[in-house]
């Protein structure tokens, strides 16, 4: 099982702590995030992780190593001089050749407190599909709604729109088949919520429903709510 996480952001939101941090290994309950994210992910079984790094990813690299001391294996996709988006990245991830046939992708800045391991196995269980996306019923309470889901399919992904329809949010997972990503042009800047929008529209994405809350580090907010969520007793 493989996981790319995309922790190449800027983190401009967090002012000093980012100034010589990379967003993914600010302190979170005494320890760096990517700690607590590499954890969650070994304990859903994923053994492969492929860090997609730019802003300061040379701290990523030195923290994590091979990933031994996680029990897991690190693969590295650095972005070039010029940023190509989330989507861009893992195309390069593929241009590297470090994709598997199916993976998971996350972000270096979230924590969900879900199985991992539920899109892909949902993902490997239907054929038919090319991804499977976990969401979460929202209705504007965490960020702006962004799908309709329906039938067990993701039938509308928009972001970015105020619709009442739109009553789940991305949560922050997605599972895709590597097919999906070769069909995209290399060296071209685009968002990974671009393929989620074409797949629902084509009707071959799933929808994995979650049901606790995601959480963020991008804010101070989010760092805050993280915080109290795992030194909870």
């Amino acid at each position: 099982m493989q996981a790319i996480v995309l922790a190449g952001g800027l983190g401009t939101r967090l002012g000093a702590r980012t100034r010589d941090l990379p967003k993914a290994l600010i302190q979170i309950a005494g320890r760096p995030f990517l700690a607590w994210l590499v954890e969650a992910l070994a304990r859903s079984g994923y053994r492969q992780l492929v860090m997609c790094i730019g802003h300061y990813g040379e701290q990523i690299i030195d923290y994590l190593g091979t990933g031994a001391a996680f029990g897991v294996e690190v693969s590295y996709s650095k972005d070039g001089d010029r940023l190509l988006g989330t989507g861009g990245a893992i195309r390069q991830a593929l241009g590297r050749n470090l994709l598997a046939e199916s993976f998971l992708v996350t972000y270096g800045d979230s924590y969900l407190p879900f199985d991992y391991a539920g899109p892909l196995r949902d993902l490997d269980a239907h054929p038919e599909a090319l991804g499977t996306m976990s969401v979460f019923e929202n209705h504007g309470a965490w960020d702006a709604s962004n799908c309709r889901i329906g039938r067990g399919l993701v039938l509308r992904y928009e972001k970015g729109v105020q619709d009442p329809a739109l009553t789940h949010i991305d949560y922050g997972a997605i599972a895709l088949r590597r097919s999906v990503i070769a069909e995209t042009p290399s060296d071209v800047a685009f968002g990974l919520d671009s393929i989620q929008h074409d797949l629902a529209k084509a009707g071959q994405l799933r929808a994995y429903e979650a049901f606790e809350r995601f959480y963020e580090v991008g804010s101070e907010l989010g760092i805050s709510d993280l915080e109290k969520k795992l030194t909870r007793p």
